[in-house]
């Protein structure tokens, strides 16, 4: 996925009220779209680079979208709206060793009438995407970085689903670069942990992916290995 357009780098002053945050570049400060509702734990320190993009759309109230943050000299792709569109591009180009030549790509489809999953692929294998964002040790990505009661939900359905028949897969995108390991952080969400385990055993696949990350595109790299028991 290639950003439209060069993003500006400045430093981050601080993110607040979930959805805004105040960018300095050069001597400026501009306040900037955080497309981030997570904790985003570990990011935002004040002073991290950071990378926005602008658009100049005359109906959007804020010009600036936040979009990568580097911590621990890692880029890390803060835009959870990019995560669906950087595995469509991978499942259209076969960068996922689990998904070739697909002859049938749909996205965003319902389960049942209180959940759809992220896409259906050749009309019998749901995935279920999950963005990555947080890192605690050098070469380790994590998720979740806050409790998910609808992470968890998520779990459930899946699990019932592939009791129906249907293959699920959960595919944690890790927008960090240069990571080599995923596992699921059970130390902040025990429920979400033990309820992963339990999908494993009903037949639920976990894949993880890690991506390329530069100011001009965020792209699939490779699989990389989950290390939980």
């Amino acid at each position: 996925m290639e950003f439209t357009k060069p993003l500006i780098k400045g430093k981050l002053v601080k993110r607040y009220k979930r959805f805004f945050a105040d960018i300095k570049v050069n001597k400026e400060t501009l306040t900037a779209h955080c497309p981030n509702t997570g904790s985003m734990m570990g990011l935002l320190d004040k002073n991290n680079h950071v990378w926005v993009s602008r658009n100049d759309d005359p109906k959007r109230k804020l010009k600036y979208t936040l979009e990568i943050i580097k911590v621990k000299k890692k880029l890390v792709g803060v835009n959870t709206h990019f995560a669906n569109k950087i595995v469509a591009e991978g499942l259209n180009n076969n960068y996922f060793k689990e998904f070739k030549k697909l002859d049938h790509i749909q996205s965003e489809v319902f389960y049942n009438k209180d959940t759809r999953f992220d896409f259906l692929v050749n009309k019998k294998t749901f995935i279920e995407v999950k963005n990555v964002t947080l890192t605690r040790n050098i070469n380790e990505s994590e998720f979740p970085d806050s409790p998910t009661s609808r992470g968890t939900k998520h779990l459930k359905t899946l699990m019932d689903a592939s009791k129906k028949g249907y293959k699920t897969y959960v595919l944690f995108l890790v927008q960090i670069e240069n990571i080599k390991y995923f596992k699921i952080a059970k130390d902040i969400d025990k429920d979400y942990y033990e309820n992963y385990l339990l999908a494993k055993k009903s037949g639920v696949q976990f894949l993880a992916y890690a991506c390329k990350i530069n100011p001009k595109q965020i792209k699939i790299d490779k699989k990389i290995k989950i290390i939980n028991e």
